[in-house]
């Protein structure tokens, strides 16, 4: 059963290309719910207001077999923080699975998705403290005390920020395939591997969206490429269709990840603010890891062929040496390790809420 509260949608601000680009708030919330239609359990979505009037969109699943279950205590809720680029709903092949003993919400960021898309500083401090505040600001409204927090890529790297600053809100910290935690290494240094040697295997279509985001926003020539964005984008990132081909035949993930992307950018240009490059961050969060409490545990989640490489997990532990912190590397999964091996994702990260109450 699927509830949306969904009136309006923000504004997106206008801009020339959306006269140019074949996207529109309406489209992706059309096609957004194509996606979530597969939802077998309770569905609630909402936006959610800030104190600021931005709003926040916003999913909660929760087991429609639950109620009937014994519980003695309501269950601390799994939430999702969804990488660049994305939004709720890739996380179509986790929501069901994952809300079995608990409720599991999923958001859109500040700036991505069907959320709000305000401007953004070009200073990577404040770019970074505007949208962990955003997530503060909306767990307040929602009255979360507590919460397991589950961080993709960017979203990884927030949800790092998030927990340096209020800890006491989050039982467990998962980072999967986290970005922006290595820094890049130094021309000549010892031991140098080259830039980036925590950073490997950049992908062909990643190397070009860098190249074209050393001089704008990185997803800039989708939008420029107007009408045969669509096309362009199943041609740089076939593997999106792939990873969900057994739910869809047609190109639905596609083109839910273009309408994400196409419309006004916001998120992005934060995200361009924060990063030295598509690979690195300007505030490298291995300088800060160990501002995390040592009670607080963290485990980190790794595909076996990302372009993140996993021994960053391994810095992250000798950083926290007296604290629990796992690195856990998934065979045959890539950056999108939640859509790639879903089921054996799905079993570790209910493995690791089973320690929590």
């Amino acid at each position: 059963m699927i509830q949306d509260y969904s009136q309006t949608e923000p504004e997106s601000g206008g801009g020339w290309w959306l006269s140019w680009t074949p996207t529109s708030p309406s489209l992706l919330k059309s096609t957004e719910a194509r996606i979530l239609a597969c939802v077998k359990n309770d569905l609630f979505a909402r936006f959610v207001t800030l104190p600021n009037q931005d709003e926040i969109w916003t999913i909660t699943v929760t087991n429609k077999h639950l109620s009937t279950l014994a519980q003695t205590a309501p269950q601390t809720p799994l939430v999702l923080v969804h990488g660049f680029g994305g939004g709720v709903g890739l996380w179509i092949r986790n929501l069901d699975p994952l809300c079995r003993s608990r409720p599991v919400i999923a958001f859109d960021l500040l700036g991505f998705g069907r959320s709000a898309r305000p401007p953004f500083p070009s200073d990577p401090a404040q770019a970074e403290e505007q949208l962990v505040s955003s997530i503060e600001q909306w767990r307040q409204v929602l009255g979360l005390e507590r919460m397991i927090l589950l961080g993709h890529s960017l979203g990884g790297y927030l949800a790092t920020s998030y927990t340096i600053q209020y800890p006491e809100r989050v039982s467990h910290l998962i980072l999967a395939d986290p970005w922006g935690f290595p820094e890049i290494d130094q021309p000549g240094s010892e031991g140098s591997g080259g830039e980036g040697s925590q950073v490997k295997r950049l992908p062909g279509w990643v190397k070009a969206v860098a190249s074209v985001a050393s001089f704008f926003n990185p997803l800039a020539v989708i939008r420029a490429a107007g009408p045969w964005g669509p096309s362009l984008l199943n041609r740089i990132r076939p593997d999106f269709k792939r990873k969900f081909e057994d739910l869809f035949e047609d190109d639905t993930m596609t083109e839910y990840i273009y309408h994400c992307n196409a419309q006004t950018p916001s998120g992005e240009v934060g995200f361009r603010a924060m990063a030295e490059s598509l690979g690195w961050a300007k505030r490298p969060m291995l300088q800060r890891v160990h501002l995390l409490p040592p009670s607080l545990p963290v485990t980190l989640l790794y595909g076996g062929r990302s372009w993140v490489d996993s021994s960053t997990g391994g810095r992250v532990e000798q950083l926290r040496p007296h604290s629990y912190t796992h690195t856990l590397v998934i065979e045959d999964a890539s950056h999108h390790v939640y859509a790639d091996q879903p089921e054996e994702f799905n079993r570790l990260v209910l493995n690791i809420c089973d320690t929590v109450d």
